[in-house]
Formats: C-alpha cells, sequence, structure tokens
C-alpha cells in the first residue's frame, strides 16, 4: 500500500515528559476570571471605523484589502499583543465590543478581515477556496456529499483545523445553544501521560485521516498524522476528530487498533472534562492556536425567521511567527516552513475568493 511519509525522518516520542507551558490549562482556571477577555475601547471602535470609511468606493473584494489599506495605528498595537498570546501563550484570544450591528456586511466584514490580518495571512478553508468563511446551518441533508459540520445546527467533536490560527466573529447568534469549547490539547496530553501513559504512547504514532474528497494534486484521498508530535522545542497537536473516523470508509485504510479506539475515547474524556465554554455574542471575535487548543460547539435551536439565523465569520490563518512545524505535517499544510504561508486546502481548479453571503 502506498503512503504519503517516510518514516526514517518522522520524529517519535521519546521519554515522555508533561508538558509546561503557559498554553496547558484547565476551563476551571479561567471560569471565573475575566482578564483572558479583551474590551474593545471607544478609541479603538474609532479607528476601525476610520479604517472601514477610509476604503475605497469600488471595493467589493476582500483580498484587495492588507494591513496598509485597514489601518489601525493604535489597537494594532494591542491586536500584536494579543497574536503573541495566541502563538506562544494560553492559545486562545477573545475580543468584545465590536458593534457589528451598525455596518452592513461587507463593511462587517471587511473590518472582521482588518483585524484578523494581524493575526496572520488568511488561507483557503475549501476546495472552492473561500478566505472568509461562513458558519451557518445550511440544511444540507445528513447524506448530502457537500454536508460539513459547520453547515449543520449539531454539536461538534473537539477538533483542529488545518492552519495556523482559527478565527470566528459573530454576526448573529442562535435562538439558544451554540456555544463555543475550547480546552488546551497539552492538558489532555499531561493527564494522559499520568493516567495511561501506554495509550500516549500511541497519539504519537501516525492515524489516517480522510481529505473529505478534497484531495490536492497528485495525493491520496487520506494522510497520516500522530495527534501528538513532538518537534522544534514542542510538543504540537493535530486533532481532526471526524476525519479520522470517516478515514475508516476508504479502501486501503486499515481498521482502527482496540488500543487506538480507547486512545482517542480518552483525548474525547479529558477535552470534555477540561473544556471552557463562552458564548460568542454578535460582534466577538475569538481566534485560537490550532496546534495548541482544540475547539468544538454545543448544539443550538436556531430562529424561525432567516435574517435573525446564527451566521458567524470565519478566518483561517497562516502565522508569519508560527512555531515549527513537523514533517508530517506537509502533507495537510503544503509546506512547513516558517514565515511561509502555509496550511489550507487547494486542490484542481480552486480559485481564491471572499464571498460575502453563502
Amino acid at each position: 500500500m502506498e503512503t504519503n511519509r517516510s518514516t526514517a525522518t518522522q520524529p517519535t516520542l521519546s521519554d515522555p515528559t508533561p508538558i509546561s507551558a503557559s498554553s496547558v490549562w484547565r476551563g476551571s482556571d479561567f471560569e471565573k476570571r475575566s482578564d483572558w477577555i479583551y474590551h474593545l475601547t471607544d478609541n479603538d471602535i474609532a479607528e476601525i471605523d476610520a479604517a472601514i470609511r477610509a476604503l475605497p468606493k469600488a471595493t467589493d473584494d476582500l483580498q484587495t484589502i492588507g494591513p496598509a489599506e485597514f489601518p489601525l495605528p493604535s489597537l494594532s498595537l494591542r491586536l500584536r499583543a494579543l497574536q503573541s498570546e495566541v502563538v506562544n501563550g494560553r492559545g486562545f484570544a477573545f475580543i468584545k465590543g465590536f458593534p457589528v450591528e451598525q455596518y452592513d456586511r461587507f463593511k462587517a466584514a471587511a473590518a472582521y478581515w482588518g483585524i484578523g490580518q494581524h493575526f496572520g495571512t488568511p488561507v483557503s478553508q475549501n476546495a472552492a477556496g473561500h478566505l472568509l468563511g461562513h458558519v451557518k446551518d445550511l440544511g444540507y441533508d445528513e447524506n448530502d456529499p457537500r454536508r460539513r459540520g459547520y453547515q449543520t445546527r449539531e454539536s461538534l467533536r473537539f477538533h483542529t483545523d488545518a492552519c495556523d490560527i482559527v478565527g470566528l466573529m459573530c454576526l448573529r447568534h442562535a435562538k439558544s445553544g451554540g456555544l463555543s469549547r475550547i480546552v488546551s490539547a497539552g492538558a489532555i496530553h499531561n493527564a494522559i501521560l499520568a493516567s495511561r501513559p501506554e495509550l500516549l504512547e500511541i497519539l504519537y504514532q501516525p492515524f489516517y485521516i480522510s481529505r473529505i474528497s478534497e484531495i490536492p494534486d497528485g495525493k491520496q484521498p487520506w494522510y497520516e498524522m500522530p495527534i501528538f508530535n513532538a518537534f522544534g522545542g514542542h510538543v504540537t497537536s493535530m486533532y481532526p476528530a471526524r476525519d479520522l473516523r470517516m478515514a475508516q470508509e476508504l479502501d486501503g485504510v486499515p481498521p482502527l487498533t482496540a488500543p487506538q479506539e480507547e486512545a482517542l475515547a480518552l483525548v474525547d474524556h479529558y477535552a470534555e472534562r477540561f473544556s471552557l465554554k463562552m458564548e460568542i455574542e454578535p460582534g466577538d471575535m475569538q481566534f485560537l492556536h490550532n496546534h495548541t487548543i482544540y475547539h468544538s460547539r454545543t448544539a443550538y435551536e436556531e430562529f424561525e425567521c432567516e435574517d435573525k439565523r446564527r451566521h458567524l465569520l470565519r478566518l483561517w490563518l497562516s502565522a508569519a511567527n508560527g512555531r515549527p512545524l513537523p514533517p508530517y505535517f506537509a502533507e495537510r499544510y503544503g509546506t512547513v516552513e516558517q514565515g511561509a504561508v502555509r496550511g489550507g486546502i487547494l486542490c484542481p481548479g480552486t480559485k481564491l475568493s471572499t464571498p460575502l453571503e453563502i
């Protein structure tokens, strides 16, 4: 059977020790605190508004807007600090207070796009090349091949995405439910090391992951990836939970072993136990480090009126100051070179775009 890797060059686990970093935390550490939330000041909002108003009248494509076209003289310093907290610190940032209801769709998206570029460079989120994603229930039948979890009202497994940083901004929230949940991959790693170290060994070995029909040129419909990777002075995690299970439906992929199933179940157990819940309200923005944070969402109830239904905008971002990534990641990220634009999904015929509706 053909594989996509050279095992001789891949890092493996040896002499496991607990991860000691500020990215290791439990939800209970933050539940009674608010210092992890950044509230936009009046001056911040005035800077964002000025940047929106200064956009050329003919602009209708977010790809034409870079940091130079969306200047935030003072706020940019705060955003730089928050980005560093995401990449080098606790692994997440939460921003509140953007008055999204005061702007039309393009201007609200432009504000989010402009702020997001202080965290990284947008990369494609699907085979269609969407740089601006839409998290909303599209009403797909459960057997529709286009169906993705973020396009439903269902609860989502804890998982990571194929980029350095994932961001969300809420346009409208649900009638009820739809809470964001995040968890420290390092806390899960350490708990498994303490309780079942033999299962942690398994999580450092590769699993088969489905590409869900989004297949780059010359690639298999699956790739291989350990859940935990020791490389470059970091333990980096990637957990595409649904895609991992869906790989079991592909020809040539061996069935998960009983120890693998047990190890994955323990990951899910600790993710539930250690998670931090947050309600994302209109105008709120969340940025997560995919290499240290897993995220999920609770199921939600929707409004009947179409123009009130839950709708979030999403960015997948490549961080120029991102950590070194192990060779395995090249199969999913295209390149692991530090400073390069990496991650995202590019397939034959992909054309990059920033759709305002979907």
